[in-house]
């Protein structure tokens, strides 16, 4: 069966809701998240105060949808970059999950900032909402790359002092729902590969890297065929960028 026909009047209020979220978003990219106001986004659009607070009744349920969306968006297109690689060839599929980061990340400077930028004051992130299972979801992705590497880089690192206590409970449950049987070292190894893939994006995104390289990309590529290396996993002959 396919999707319901939405009513005109849900049409117009689902396109309103994501006119405000990425008017939102204009808003933070240029002031920060903190100034984020409802009223001025509502000024923006030619809303009333109240009509937008019939969508979103605090500054923090605006930012939740936001969250929600973006981390979604992110994982989408991580979960497509894994599908284009076969499930066996971890080396090709950790390298196609780092380009897509990078990508998704490039593309979308205002969501990537809002994430993973600088904490929204005063904001907390509610446990167990959307916004959270969005999160985790991303979390799981690379977490499933690693548990599949984890039979060449144990001898690497599984001497490393890690207990579960060092996680949040969430991020643990999960895994061991998904990956039953892994160690508390794969998990900080995961979070370390996310380091590694992290840090060159982010100073792309922010712009620090405009006045040392030419290429991004190409240094980018070379981090994650030596991070594919460190992992003992055949680094691909063939990996362009």
């Amino acid at each position: 069966m396919g999707q319901p026909t939405l009513s005109r009047r849900e049409r117009l209020r689902a396109e309103t809701a994501a006119e405000i979220k990425a008017t939102a978003l204009k808003h933070m990219a240029a002031t920060g998240a903190a100034a984020l106001s409802l009223r001025a986004i509502a000024r923006d659009m030619g809303m009333t105060a109240g009509a937008i607070y019939s969508y979103y009744d605090t500054r923090d349920a605006l930012i939740n949808a936001l969250i929600t969306d973006v981390y979604t968006s992110l994982a989408d297109a991580l979960e497509a970059a894994h599908e284009q690689v076969p499930e066996q060839d971890t080396a090709q599929r950790i390298l196609a999950h780092g380009h897509a980061y990078r990508q998704w990340a490039i593309g979308h400077p205002e969501e990537f900032q809002l994430v993973y930028g600088d904490p929204v004051p005063g904001y907390r992130m509610p446990e167990g909402s959307p916004a959270s299972e969005a999160e985790l979801r991303v979390c799981m992705l690379l977490s499933q790359l690693v548990a599949a590497a984890w039979p060449y880089a144990a001898a690497a690192h599984s001497g490393e002092e890690h207990a579960w206590e060092d996680f949040q409970p969430d991020l643990t449950h999960a895994l061991h729902e998904q990956e039953p049987g892994l160690s508390p070292a794969a998990l900080a190894l995961a979070l370390r590969i996310w380091g590694r893939m992290h840090g060159l994006v982010a100073l792309e995104v922010y712009g620090h890297l405009r006045s040392q390289i030419v290429d991004p990309a190409k240094l980018y590529h070379q981090e994650l065929l030596d991070l594919t290396a460190s992992l003992g996993l055949p680094v691909p002959v063939a990996s362009g960028v």
